[in-house]
Parts: C-alpha cells; structure tokens; sequence
C-alpha cells in the first residue's frame, strides 16, 4: 500500500466513524511524519474548532511531538478541550514505507455527564417507605438479615471478612440500613463493630461510585 492508498483508507474510515456515531463524534488523518502533525481531513470539526491544516491537537497545544508519540497508539484516554468539553480520544497509526498517518477518534461525552447527573437525581430517594410508614423494628431486620445469610449459605460463626461483606451488600440492596438503628443490629448479628459495618458500607459505595 502506498501513501495515497493508505490515506484514502483512513480518509474513508473517519468518514464512516463519524457518520456512524454523530455529531458528538470528531474523527481525523493526521500526517504524523511531521512533528507539527497537521491534520489531512477532519469530520465534525466543531468538536474541536479544528479544520484541514491545523497543527493543534485536541487540547488546543501546537507543541511538536516527540519520536515515541509519532508512532504510538493511544486507546481511549481522557482529554478537555479548550472550551471545557470532556473527551475521549483515541490515535491510531498506520506506517509504510513511505508515510506515517494516524486515524484520530475524539468523543465528546459532555452532555453525558449532566444527562448521567439528572439521572442520578432523578433516582434518588430518601428513607425506605415501609421503613416511613411502620416501624417494623428488631423483626423486620431480622427477617431480611436472615434471608441474606440464607443465600450466603453459612452460620455467623464461620463467616469470612468477604463473606460478612457480601451480607452486608445484600442488605443494602433490601433496603435493609433505612430501618431505624439497622447498622447497631446488623453488627450485632454478624458479631462485628458498628465501625466495620460502616467501613463495608463505605467499600460498597465506593465500589458502585467506580
């Protein structure tokens, strides 16, 4: 394949990824055998402000490259544009004897993330409503904590830490913690602190926020 070859296929590849994935979704042939790496084509440029010729690369730098960058594929990582947009860009290479091009994918996922906000609003709610409107107490709980060791499948004294983690989990997701004094009884039971109750609760969240 020579240079004209390989351009026209790269050429037609953004095309097609950019018709594909719309507007949001800026793809470009970049000449990378300059270290200025000037843009050959580009689609949906106004993801970037960028046109045909531009040196900026997609955070608005006009630096040079070094000899690794000029070669060396880089898979899905995180880039703002000058404007403040969030981005996920990718750079593909294709070298020959003769050329050095690069296919260059830049997502913006800006409205995404207010989208995922609204959601995250729109999906939270405060305490249990059966916990709100009948204080089901110790019995309730009860209830639920052993149906959870039931699917753990052992007794509490030969719980493991994952194991009590795991419970705790399930008991989160039964909406068991919105019961009044839920952690004091839950430690209890599971013959633990109040404090590792929360530390779990805390790993969970965390794990679901990631």
């Amino acid at each position: 394949m020579d240079r004209a070859g390989a351009f026209e296929f790269l050429d037609r590849t953004a095309r097609g990824i950019a018709e594909m994935f719309g507007s949001s979704c800026e793809t470009l042939v970049q000449d990378m055998s300059d270290p200025s790496h000037p843009i050959l084509s580009i689609y949906n440029g106004q993801v970037s402000g960028r046109e045909v010729g531009s040196t900026a690369d997609i955070m608005g730098s006009t630096r040079r490259i070094d000899a690794a960058a000029m070669s060396t594929d880089f898979v899905n990582l995180y880039a703002t544009t000058p404007s403040g947009a969030q981005l996920k860009s990718s750079t593909f290479h294709l070298i020959g004897e003769d050329y050095n091009l690069a296919l260059g994918i830049d997502f913006d996922y800006t409205s995404l993330v207010f989208a995922n906000r609204i959601l995250v609003d729109l999906m939270s709610a405060g305490a249990d409503l059966r916990s709100a409107l009948w204080d089901t107490g110790e019995s309730g709980l009860s209830q639920i904590l052993d149906e959870c060791l039931a699917t753990v499948g052992k007794p509490v004294s030969a719980l493991t830490k994952s194991d009590r983690l795991r419970v705790v989990a399930l008991l989160e997701q039964k909406g068991a913690f919105s019961y009044r004094k839920s952690v004091p009884f839950v430690a209890k039971r599971l013959q633990v602190s109040r404090y590792t109750v929360y530390k779990y609760l805390d790993q969970i969240t965390a794990q679901a926020e990631s």
